[in-house]
């Protein structure tokens, strides 16, 4: 049996994902006097998570509604701090992005499902400071590559 293994975003695990779709988006241009095109390097990059909140799991909505807005009270603001530096960190088995924000989160309800909510999450790559642009840009791919031999 098959250990489940959960998406972290932020500090909320999510164990019961439906779907997780990464879309990343390259920008190429074309070189002068030449027919020749270039890929310049990634222009955008969304993550998108359908999952399932069920029983208790459920008091991750307003966690989850705090990371979108940036405010995780408590013990938690040095966590919040970092994530105004570098975005929100989505790790899964397959994919770690460490430079992501909430920009849409929508949680259903139904009547057949009453212990369960479930919740769409979209995120967007957001910049990374000019400060730290020296030393994080390859920190998700190594920690990619790390994790895909686990």
């Amino acid at each position: 049996m098959a250990i489940n293994i959960p998406v972290l975003v932020g500090v909320v695990p999510l164990l019961k994902v439906q779907s997780y779709v990464v879309t990343e988006g390259y920008k190429s241009v074309s070189i002068p006097a030449s027919s020749f095109v270039q890929m310049v390097g990634l222009t955008s990059k969304t993550i998108v998570i359908e999952a399932l909140l069920v029983g208790i799991e459920r008091a991750f909505r307003p966690v989850l509604e705090a990371l979108a807005m940036n405010t995780i009270p408590g013990a938690l603001q040095v966590t919040s701090f970092l994530e105004s530096f570098v975005g929100i960190p989505v790790v899964s088995k397959n994919f770690i992005n460490l430079d992501m924000q909430i920009t849409q989160l929508k949680f259903t309800q139904d009547t057949d499902k009453r212990e369960t909510l479930s919740v769409h999450i979209e995120l967007t790559n957001v910049p990374r400071p000019k400060k730290l642009g020296g030393f994080l840009p390859g920190a998700d791919i190594a920690l990619g590559i790390g994790s895909a031999f686990v």
